[in-house]
């Protein structure tokens, strides 16, 4: 019997420690001298200060401000732990809905969303939620058609606000990977740094 037990724990013991210590070790400090933004986070900082993630949307809700695409995401009820509370863009409840296109709570949702961004069509981002719930992105369409209600908010033209949207519009990857689009947090960054 000690003529297997033995072996089986020294093995058990290395690769414990190569797979549970040396790699994670390894794969961190690779990760932290080649790309230590990514590594930590993609943290946006302002004066000192973290202010979010450039991989994870947040809720902004004034007119002052650029909407993001809205979040199904959601926490533990205070109150009652058994029951769930919207929790917009929670990272540590990372979900869609789960509404399908027959849901009639999925219909209402969009028609409100819809109706509070003046009706008519209306980007599809800006009146579905995202699979995750966390998407920091919107397209540079779904930025334009809020260019009025934050350029009345905040007593800007709608051309600056158009000139800033336009600057804040990231390419397609490699020039064919993906769609333009806008990071929502970037964004209203650089509409805080600019002057009334």
């Amino acid at each position: 019997m000690t003529t297997y037990l033995r072996p089986a724990l020294v093995l058990l013991g290395v690769f414990s420690l190569l797979t549970g210590a040396a790699y994670p070790l390894a794969v961190t400090g690779v990760a932290q001298a080649m790309f230590p933004s990514q590594a930590n986070g993609s943290a946006v900082v302002r004066n000192g200060t973290v202010v979010g993630s450039s991989l994870i949307g947040q809720s902004f809700m004034s007119d002052r401000y650029f909407h993001g695409r809205p979040s199904a995401t959601s926490a533990p009820d205070p109150k009652d732990p058994s029951k769930a509370v919207d929790s917009p863009y929670n990272a540590a409840n990372s979900t869609g809905s789960n509404l399908g296109p027959s849901s009639a709570a999925l219909k209402a949702a969009v028609a409100e969303r819809v109706a509070a961004l003046g009706g008519g069509v209306q980007p599809a981002e800006l009146v579905t939620a995202s699979g995750s719930g966390l998407d920091p992105d919107i397209s540079p369409r779904g930025a334009e058609v809020q260019i009025a209600r934050v350029a009345k908010a905040r007593g800007l033209s709608d051309e600056r606000l158009r000139l800033l949207v336009q600057a804040q519009t990231e390419p397609r990857l490699l020039g064919v990977l993906g769609e333009p689009r806008v990071n929502v947090l970037a964004l209203n960054l650089a509409l805080d740094r600019l002057a009334p």
